[in-house]
């Protein structure tokens, strides 16, 4: 189960990834559970992503409401 601030982040990192700060302790959890992962951009900055998994529980989520 996440926590209400990892549920946060996922949602950020999905419509924000760029608004991310990277050194938020929620992002160890989501790279742990494969719900999010890192990408090395141009410039040498690692900017997030969701991945699949990420997704569908957003979706999963979503449908709730």
């Amino acid at each position: 189960m996440l926590s209400p601030h990892e549920f946060a982040t996922l949602m950020l990192i999905k419509n924000a990834p760029d608004q991310i700060e990277l050194g938020r302790a929620e992002l160890d959890t989501l790279l742990e559970r494969q719900l999010i992962s890192l990408e090395n951009l141009a410039s040498g900055r690692p900017c997030p992503h969701i991945t699949s998994d990420g997704d569908s529980i957003l979706k999963a989520v979503a449908r709730m409401r």
